[in-house]
Parts: C-alpha cells; structure tokens; sequence
C-alpha cells in the first residue's frame, strides 16, 4: 500500500480526531463535533503549514 503525504494526512487526523473526541467528550453529540472540528482544525493547519513553507522555499 503506497499512501501519498496528503492521504497520510488524511489519514492521520482522521484516526486522531476519532481518539481525541472520544476521550475528550462526553456526550455523543459532542464527541461529533469535537472530532469534526480536530479534524478540520489537523487538516487546514497543515495545508496551511506547508504553503508558508513553499513560500519561504520560494
């Protein structure tokens, strides 16, 4: 199985986001949100992360 960097990312913070809302919440709703929002919050600070890099590289 050949993973690029972006479905390892994917994949990473999905596992994570999944551990993070169960063991930080409660409430299964909130167990939800929590991991959608980790999630989000994983993905866009590593895009972002990685464009402030190109462009310091540029």
């Amino acid at each position: 199985m050949i993973l690029s960097h972006f479905s390892a990312l994917l994949l990473f913070s999905l596992f994570t986001s999944i551990v993070f809302g169960i063991t930080q919440r409660s409430q299964p709703r909130r167990m939800i949100q929590f991991g959608a929002l980790c999630f989000a919050l994983f993905v866009g600070c590593t895009i972002a992360a990685s464009w402030i890099m190109w462009l310091i590289r540029h």
